[in-house]
């Protein structure tokens, strides 16, 4: 039995297609076709049924599937186990939201470094979906998100919310604003509901960004409006050149730590939350 065959099985178990698998794998149908086969006879059974509607778990399938993940998982470990982090005892991956990294993870490092001096960090900003995905493999230890993606592998807990303002530096009211100049943020479906309900009007601005850095730097060079994470929204509002937009209201977006779940109450683990819930504490 072979990781290779693991992770081609669990895509499988995902598309429930081997030309799909294949493609998302970058392999030939013949190659996903050939792991499955060497998996089913490693175990002795079959995984799954091909027929003209599609392919089907069997039973057998359906109760390999949570061994599989945790074998993916497992594997993923103890190769991170071995790699070199340097006179560190540990290596720790954190996944953050890109949004929060800049104002967030210099704080949170001291604290981890605090509590947890034996340790190297790696640390990846990104988005939700790829951070839930890479702690389901074992790829990431540790992730501050936006959006929990249900796993059953996964365990999430509430930290608090952050807050995002309309700024412009064409209007300060909201009937002032301009939908050909208005920069479309989507930094989660959470926000993105609570958008579109607060504001419909601005739904086909021209230009859309996920990421509050990327839109400050598009509104210093093209102007316009946009809601910006308050803290960026506070720095433009200083040089002068834009201004609150008074009437619009403030989006809360809430923000979740994320781990694997046979992980959610280790020493270890319990410090990472700690450190981070202390930033959503109110003041």
């Amino acid at each position: 039995m072979q990781p290779d065959q693991i992770e081609t099985f669990l895509d499988l178990v995902e598309t429930r297609s081997f030309n799909r698998t294949a493609d998302r794998q970058d392999l030939t149908q013949s190659t996903v076709s050939g792991r499955i086969a060497a998996l089913e006879a490693a175990l002795g059974v079959r995984l799954f049924t091909r027929s003209r509607a599609g392919t089907e778990l069997t039973t057998e399938g359906l109760k390999f599937v949570p061994h599989a993940r945790l074998l993916r998982h497992t594997w993923a470990e103890a190769r991170h186990s071995v790699t070199p982090a340097g006179e560190a005892a540990i290596s720790i991956r954190l996944g953050i939201q890109s949004d929060l990294a800049p104002n967030h993870l210099g704080d949170w490092m001291i604290g981890f470094q605090h509590h947890l001096p034996d340790c190297a960090f790696y640390i990846e900003p990104d988005f939700s979906a790829q951070m839930c995905r890479d702690l389901t493999s074992g790829v990431s230890d540790f992730a501050v998100l936006f959006t929990p993606h249900p796993s059953p592998d996964l365990n999430f807990t509430s930290l608090g919310e952050c807050k995002y303002r309309l700024i412009s530096s064409e209007t300060d009211k909201r009937k002032g604003l301009n939908p050909k100049t208005y920069i479309r943020a989507n930094f989660a479906p959470a926000f993105d509901a609570t958008h579109r309900a607060a504001l419909p009007e601005l739904q086909g601005a021209p230009i859309a960004a996920g990421q509050s850095a990327t839109i400050a730097g598009l509104l210093a060079k093209l102007g316009g409006s946009a809601y910006l994470l308050d803290v960026l929204a506070a720095e433009l509002i200083a040089t002068g050149r834009f201004g609150a937009v008074t009437d619009a209201p403030v989006i809360s977006q809430p923000v979740h730590a994320a781990t694997h779940l046979r992980n959610r109450t280790s020493k270890l683990h319990r410090h990472l939350l700690r450190v981070v819930q202390q930033s959503f504490v109110p003041r």
